[in-house]
Parts: C-alpha cells; sequence; structure tokens
C-alpha cells in the first residue's frame, strides 16, 4: 500500500514509545491515523493478534470497519470476516474489534497490540481509567522480538480528564507521548469546513473541536451563555398555532418546557414543573393549551418505563393523548446538548420568557459542573434536561461533512 499521511499522522505512526495518543480536532484524520496504525501491527508478524476498540458498537461497524475493508481491498489483501464475533482474519492474523461501551465485557482473549479509539467519549474520569487498565490486561500477546503496545485516539471535548491528566500534566513514564493534529492540518477537507465548524459550535469549543487542544469545558456554569437579560423574549403563545414541548421524565418530578417557533428562532414561552407522573402532566398540557397541536420532544429512555406504571412507557402515554411524539431511539450525549443549547443562545436563535419561567432560568443560571458532569444533586437538572431535548430536537448541530477520501494511491 501507498499511503498518504497527513504531518501529524506521519509523526504519530513513527513514535516509538509504548503508550502513543493521538489528539486531534474535527476532519485532521484520527481515524485513518488508526487505521493505518492497526494494520502496520496486524502485517508486523504472521501470528500477530490486535484489538480495535471505539466507544460504540455502531462506530465499529458502520465506520471504522468498512474503512478497513477498503483499505485491505484496494491493496489486493485477502481477508475472511466473522461478523458476528466482529473478528476479520489476514491468514493466521487477526483483528479484533470491541465496544468499550460495557468495559466487563474486554475478557476473553490476548492481542498482540491494541488502538483504543475515544476513550473518554460520554464516560468519567474513572471509567476511563478503568477502561484502560482491562485494555492492559488483554494486551499481553508475546511476539519475540516485539514489545507489545497500546496507542489511543481522541478528540479532547471532555475537558481535563483522562486523557490530559495520563499524557500531558503528568504521565507516569516516558513511554506516554502525544501527537496533536488541528483540523487545519488536513488538506482534503472542503475550503469552507472549518468555517462551517466555527458556525456551528461556541467559542469555547473551537480549541477542541478545530486545534485539538485540551480545554477546560467541565468546570463552572453548565450553561455559561445564558444571560437573563440578553436571552429574554416576551413572546407569548398565540391562538392555534403549534407548540414544541421538551420533557423529562421523573417520578413525582416532571419537567417539561414549552417552545414557540418564529422562523430560525425558538422561544420557551412556558414551563411545567412538579407534577407527579406522565398523566399529570399530559393533563395539564391539555387545560393550558386547548386547540392547540402539541409536539413533544422527550427524554427518549422514556420508551422503556413510566414514571406511573412500568407496563405502560411514558411515550405510549403521549402517543394516546393525542400528542405527537418526537423521540429519538436514544438520548444524544449530555456534553452534546449542553453544547447545542449554548451554541444556540450564543446565536440569539434561542429565547426563553425569563418572566414566564422563572424556575427554567433560575436553574440555567445556577446549574454546575460536579466531577466533570452537570451536577444532578442540585435539583436544577430536570427542566434543563428539557430545553436540551426540545432544543436538539428542533435544532441540532450539524457537523459539516467531509470528503470521503481513504488517502492513500
Amino acid at each position: 500500500m501507498n499511503i498518504e499521511l497527513t504531518k501529524p499522522q506521519s509523526r504519530f505512526f513513527m513514535l516509538g514509545v509504548k503508550h502513543p495518543l493521538f489528539v486531534a480536532g474535527y476532519g485532521s484524520g484520527k481515524t485513518h491515523a488508526l487505521i493505518v496504525t492497526a494494520l502496520r501491527d496486524l502485517m508486523s508478524h504472521p501470528d500477530a493478534r490486535v484489538a480495535i476498540y471505539s466507544d460504540t458498537y455502531d462506530q465499529l461497524k458502520l465506520n471504522i470497519l468498512p474503512r478497513v475493508e477498503d483499505m485491505l481491498t484496494e491493496a489486493g489483501v485477502r481477508y475472511d470476516l466473522n461478523k458476528s464475533e466482529m473478528v476479520l482474519m489476514v491468514g493466521g492474523r487477526q483483528l479484533i474489534f470491541r465496544s468499550i461501551d460495557n468495559p466487563k465485557r474486554i475478557i476473553g482473549y490476548e492481542v498482540f497490540r491494541s488502538h483504543v479509539d475515544e476513550i473518554e467519549a460520554g464516560t468519567t474520569k474513572g471509567k476511563a481509567e478503568d477502561i484502560w487498565r482491562r485494555i492492559l490486561a488483554r494486551n499481553r500477546q508475546q511476539i519475540e522480538g516485539m514489545e507489545n503496545r497500546v496507542a489511543a485516539y481522541t478528540t479532547p471535548d471532555q475537558g481535563f480528564g483522562f486523557t490530559y491528566s495520563r499524557w500531558k500534566k503528568s504521565p507516569p513514564s516516558d513511554q506516554y507521548a502525544y501527537v496533536r493534529a488541528s483540523t487545519d492540518s488536513n488538506p482534503y477537507l472542503p475550503d469552507d469546513y472549518r468555517d462551517a465548524l466555527l458556525s456551528e459550535y461556541p467559542d469555547d469549543l473551537a480549541k477542541a473541536y478545530i486545534e485539538g487542544e485540551w480545554c477546560n469545558l467541565t468546570s463552572g456554569t453548565v450553561y455559561s451563555a445564558f444571560d437573563r437579560n440578553e436571552c429574554d423574549t416576551k413572546r407569548e403563545i398565540k391562538s392555534g398555532e403549534p407548540l414544541h414541548i421538551g420533557m423529562d421524565f421523573n417520578v413525582n418530578n416532571m419537567a417539561a418546557v414549552v417552545g414557540v417557533r418564529d422562523r430560525s428562532t425558538l422561544h420557551v414561552v412556558d414551563e411545567l414543573v412538579g407534577y407527579a407522573d406522565t398523566p399529570a402532566i399530559i393533563n395539564a398540557i391539555r387545560e393550558r393549551y386547548p386547540g392547540h397541536v402539541v409536539n413533544v420532544y422527550p427524554d427518549a429512555s422514556g420508551g422503556s418505563a413510566s414514571s406511573l406504571d412500568a407496563s405502560k412507557s411514558d411515550l405510549i402515554l403521549l402517543k394516546q393523548a393525542g400528542f405527537i411524539v418526537r423521540s429519538k431511539k436514544k438520548n444524544p450525549r449530555v456534553r452534546d446538548r449542553v453544547v447545542c443549547v449554548n451554541k444556540r443562545f450564543e446565536e440569539g436563535r434561542l429565547k426563553v420568557n425569563v418572566e414566564r419561567c422563572p424556575q427554567l432560568a433560575e436553574a440555567l443560571e445556577q446549574q454546575t459542573y460536579k466531577n466533570g458532569e452537570p451536577d444532578k444533586t442540585s435539583g436544577f437538572d430536570h427542566v434543563n434536561d428539557s430545553i436540551g431535548y426540545l432544543t436538539v430536537g428542533l435544532m441540532p448541530l450539524t457537523l459539516p461533512a467531509k470528503r470521503q477520501s481513504l488517502w492513500y494511491k
């Protein structure tokens, strides 16, 4: 294979340490660096077993594995794939694909080298450390004359977490080294890709998502872009207009916020908090807003359990009430919801009627981070989660498309 690498990818490929890290902005070729380096390790010995880990099974199945197959096919390398076991074989070599969303499943095999994608995604620092230790324990296949190695790859959007501590702040040894890659290091991206990222993400994420730099994203106020004066609106509900309601399910503490749209702006104009269960909040919506089409953007976990009765889901109750339920199969990451809400506040596309939504305004002002995650002990999380589901449902962030390229000839 004649493979093209960017300068950061080339530096990473040549790192001789036991634990290299590729810390990268969006579009900088993190996945390509992982695949090329993993295939090098796989082809380095006839009996090599190599593992590729990612944060979700879907990421492995829909992104990493197809790109590995494409690269092998283009190079004329024959392989066999056991889809049920997620193991790809090249002669006596094995490339094992595993998800890290459940660390307890990292058992039952030994490998020569490992490559871990997005080890921090959606995890706490403690969980990432646990995942790392479990992967190190699997990395014990002995090949004479060659050392075991575990490489990591990350987008630094978890603040000063596991990768920052392990590779930058206080690495355990000189065997930990990293290469940073910015979006600008990739010459294969569309010309407007960087500007599109800047337009889509809040200012405090630009360094993480474009420059590939660790930033303090997990301390202070969660919704830092909210200002009750700048973000206030006097908009109220008009007769007969469609309503858009974000809803969070909690026993004896149901929460919802009610929004209306004016072109590209979402106005949150009412709140419903402290209701006992889903039937209670359904009745309140019916009584307050007769004659309106009601669209509900709920907590996706409401599809499997009910605030009232485990035998009937909250989403079913909402549909039976005649509401249009706009639910995804699973909730977006908490970080993604927070980023989306902050960005829309920053743009002026998300407004809150502070007079009619006093509890929401207070929660947006006062919820802080605790152990790197939005604090759920203060009571501010329920109504804030509601505006998060609503904002992501109506105005999600859209990552600009990358030009698809395998970057090799």
